[in-house]
């Protein structure tokens, strides 16, 4: 059996390759039926290797990685002119089965299709292609586990193995191309595991942070109708465990739409869960039977993944991401925006359950051909606030990405970074922030702190990826404006506009928008809810997406995002960023955290009001900051109130509920969302108001 001659997508035009893109040998497909299927999975040739843009490893033995396609304002400026070109060129590094027929066809509003009539399959991409090009025994996974004292490294091989096998016991249970898969799982390697099987045979996961409560794990069941549900027994945090099964158990009973099966990874040494007879299976007992499945030939809009994302719009925001143009532009971030090599030890720390974890925990290291650390830690507590410090020491991380609020608990408990110093962080070359805006004087401790640049990028689950960013692989500089989230990454033509739908001038604040199309990557729609997609991103501001955040651009064209635009407070007519008043509270030696949020006035209509959480007891300090307010924005800020408050209540993924703490303070009844970490915090701030 001669393969055919592999081919390449065509991008539509030129069909000269970009002579920025290394030159690579097209390797031959091997073949392999389904029976072969009960030989071990790791190392053997695995059925549907892609014929089309096979590569072999350049020089040197590494996966082929996204190389940068030269400076940053020269692909900036081709990806607005020629999205086409540019993507068509990121396209090349990822394998596809079928070459797609157009790099880019525009629809409606928000309705670009990228790589139409292409087929791929991500998981192939992000595990087979590397064990095939010989990098099967190199590290796929670090799993860090504080909570259970655990440590485990995962070979790309030994992933193969078990993501392959895993595939077929969802097969042999009925689940199939297009099926829904939920999975309710803590950060443990199963559910990366997870993830990749449902992308090898087509299915589309719905991954929910484990430990939601029932009510919302309901809604979100009811909403996806899945085949099957896969869960843990037990999630551990740093002074509990929470007990899964019983969640999904009540979760089980109010859904309208039951799976057939639910599949229960059973910790070890966490304790006995029994199986509902009928319904459950046993991971281990159903892997053992298991053979290898191949992965199946993909559509490139075909959906990955349904992300729910919190929404004000009653019915859940299930965030759609189409398969192909995620692939391209995750592969291409992770040299392009985070300046890494393949082989290199990369740590996302997030959860596997928000965007990041899906982005830069799951694919993208793994497109890439990188190490990812999956940390089943915090902080601080999981011992202490050396925590971090000790991952990035003992594997050698070369680049790390966490949120502003997990540095500042660092920093709470740990002023002087005393607990980092006993670590050499030999490896470790840059640390990116994101999930909130980062305050200027964290920012400045980080990079005290850490030793190395420190970025701010900011991004949306809706995007998948950075919106805007220090593209460190395109020669962006390592030393931005303090206060900056990054210029635009190419593909995201970002502009500032006003009510009026118009452009307006450097550093003045307005509403963050993205001229469409949408590069490939962003989100394609709302699961089962086009309308309201239409409706909420595209109607505001025609012709382009809309961020529903604030904020302004520089001179030189950096971003500076400072809240969500309704979190700008309208104080007599002058709209005043919530963000930048906390900026200059937080200024304050005395002051860890702050929210600043609008209460009603009778006179102004809106005031600002801070929530304060003190490093230390002191008076005076609320005049100081008020003081401090005035001098940096002016007396039109309006700002007098305040109060100190021991916690501020914030999501997982480290975002303040602004919008309930300004009903909150202003005396409405609120919502805690489900999102919100520890819910009692909102009692201690009704008390302390109560006293004031």
């Amino acid at each position: 059996w001669r393969p055919p001659r592999p081919s390449r997508g065509s991008t539509g035009g030129s069909r000269r390759r970009p002579p920025a893109l290394p030159s690579r040998l097209p390797a031959r497909p091997r073949s392999a039926r389904r029976g072969d299927a009960a030989r071990p999975c790791a190392g053997s040739p695995l059925p549907g290797r892609p014929a089309a843009a096979a590569r072999r490893p350049p020089p040197g033995g590494r996966a082929a990685s996204s190389r940068a396609l030269g400076e940053y304002e020269e692909v900036f400026r081709s990806s607005v002119r020629e999205p086409e070109k540019v993507w068509g060129a990121a396209a090349e590094q990822i394998q596809w089965y079928k070459p797609w027929a157009r790099a880019l066809e525009r629809g409606g509003p928000g309705s670009a299709s990228w790589f139409v009539g292409g087929e791929l399959n991500i998981c192939y991409n992000a595990v087979d292609r590397h064990v095939e090009n010989g990098q099967g025994d190199q590290i796929a996974i670090i799993y860090d586990s504080p909570v259970t004292n655990t440590k485990e490294k995962i070979t790309y091989k030994e992933l193969l193995e078990q993501v392959s096998k895993l595939a077929d016991v969802m097969v042999r249970h009925g689940v199939k191309k297009g099926d829904r898969v939920v999975i309710y799982m803590p950060m443990i390697p199963q559910t990366v595991y997870c993830m990749l099987a449902c992308a090898r045979i087509g299915a589309i996961h719905s991954l929910i942070f484990g430990g939601f409560a029932s009510k919302e794990l309901s809604v979100r069941i009811d909403h996806a109708k899945p085949k099957l549900i896969v869960t843990a027994s037990f999630g551990v945090e740093p002074k509990r465990k929470v007990e899964y099964i019983s969640l999904l158990d009540g979760a089980l009973a109010r859904a309208q739409s039951k799976p057939d099966k639910v599949l229960i990874y059973k910790r070890p040494n966490l304790g006995h869960v029994p199986l509902a007879p009928g319904r459950d299976l046993d991971w281990e007992e159903e892997l053992a039977k298991a053979q290898c499945y191949k992965c199946v030939s993909i559509p490139s809009d075909h959906p990955l993944y349904i992300l729910y994302t919190s929404g004000t719009t009653g019915l859940p925001k299930g965030v759609v991401r189409p398969t192909g143009g995620y692939a391209v532009m995750l592969n291409w971030t992770m040299s392009a925006v985070y300046g890494l090599k393949p082989g290199e030890v990369w740590w996302a720390a997030s959860d596997l359950g928000w965007v990041v974890g899906h982005s830069y925990i799951c694919y993208g290291p793994l497109l890439h051909g990188n190490t990812t650390v999956l940390y089943e830690g915090k902080p601080v507590g999981t011992p202490d606030a050396g925590a971090y410090f000790r991952v990035l020491a003992e594997h050698e991380v070369a680049a790390f990405f966490t949120s502003p609020t997990a540095i500042r608990a660092i920093r709470q408990q740990d002023p002087e970074g005393a607990l980092g110093k006993q670590y050499s962080l030999k490896r470790f070359r840059t640390l990116f922030v994101a999930g909130e805006h980062c305050d200027v004087d964290t920012l400045e401790w980080s990079k005290k702190v850490f030793k190395v640049p420190v970025l701010d990028h900011w991004w949306q689950t809706e995007s998948g990826s950075a919106i805007t960013a220090s593209c460190i692989g395109l020669g962006n500089s390592t030393t931005p404006p303090p206060g900056q989230a990054g210029k635009p990454v190419p593909g995201y033509n970002v502009m500032i506009l006003d009510e009026n739908k118009e452009p307006v001038k450097a550093k003045t604040l307005g509403n963050i928008v993205v001229k469409l199309p949408l590069p490939p990557g962003a989100f394609s729609g709302l699961w089962e809810n086009q309308e309201t997609f239409q409706k909420l991103y595209f109607q505001k501001f025609p012709g382009y997406y809309d961020t529903m955040d604030a904020g302004y651009m520089d001179e030189d064209g950096y971003l500076y995002v400072l809240s969500r635009a309704d979190d700008v407070i309208n104080i007599a007519g002058h709209r005043i960023s919530a963000g930048a008043i906390e900026e200059c509270v937080l200024l304050h030696h005395a002051v860890a955290d702050c929210a600043v949020v609008g209460q009603e006035d009778p006179l102004k209509g809106h005031v600002p009001f801070a929530l304060c959480v003190l490093r230390e007891e002191e008076e005076k300090i609320l005049e100081e900051v008020v003081e401090q307010v005035r001098t940096n924005i002016g007396p039109v800020a309006a700002f007098q109130k305040g109060v100190f408050v021991k916690q501020l209540p914030k999501t997982r993924s480290g975002k303040i509920p602004r919008s309930a703490l300004s009903a909150l303070v202003s005396g409405k009844p609120y919502k805690i969302t489900p999102t919100i970490e520890d819910a009692s915090v909102f009692k201690h701030i009704e008390e302390v108001l109560k006293k004031n």
